[in-house]
């Protein structure tokens, strides 16, 4: 099974003829350049893939998205808060690598214990929040922040922190 990765979604349509707004969390100004397909997950693990017809970046998080067999507002409406998933080859091509969605797959040590993978990351106004696997959980929630972060190495795909004492307890 391939591995697929969250990039952003469908967040407007655009005009009268099916165009739709991506908000993406790919860290740069990209138009996809090349992009043959990307997926939709329309039931929990389930993907289907859209065929992307026209990409136009809009800004550095925006990207205007014609889709094959789209050709109507209506139609484009269906889709829109629809989340757009990437296989990992592909994302791995447009991510910038200081993007904090990039963090994906790291290995989180807090000291020197190792603590999880990094299974999603969330950006909010002040700091990054990252979902990881520790133990038999998935859902413990991890700040990025200045006082936390100690030092990521990109090579090894690890990511250092100091943590609060108590805060993975507190979510058990």
């Amino acid at each position: 099974m391939k591995n697929y990765i969250n990039i952003g979604k469908l967040v407007a349509t655009h005009g009268v003829k099916g165009a739709m707004v991506l908000h993406h969390n790919l860290g740069k100004k990209t138009a996809l350049k090349g992009l043959k397909v990307f997926f939709i997950e329309e039931l929990p693990g389930s993907f289907l893939p859209y065929f992307p017809v026209d990409m136009k970046a809009k800004n550095d998080t925006d990207i205007l998205l014609e889709i094959e067999g789209v050709l109507t507002r209506e139609k484009a409406s269906t889709l829109v808060q629809k989340h757009i998933w990437l296989p990992e080859e592909d994302f791995k091509k447009y991510a910038a690598a200081s993007a904090p969605i990039a963090l994906l797959g790291y290995m989180v040590y807090d000291s020197s214990t190792a603590l999880g993978e990094v299974l999603e990351v969330i950006e909010q106004p002040h700091q990054v929040m990252c979902r990881i696997a520790y133990k038999k959980h998935d859902d413990i929630l991890i700040p990025i922040n200045e006082q936390s972060l100690v030092k990521i190495d990109k090579k090894g795909k690890k990511l250092f922190l100091d943590l609060p004492d108590g805060l993975i307890e507190a979510q058990l």
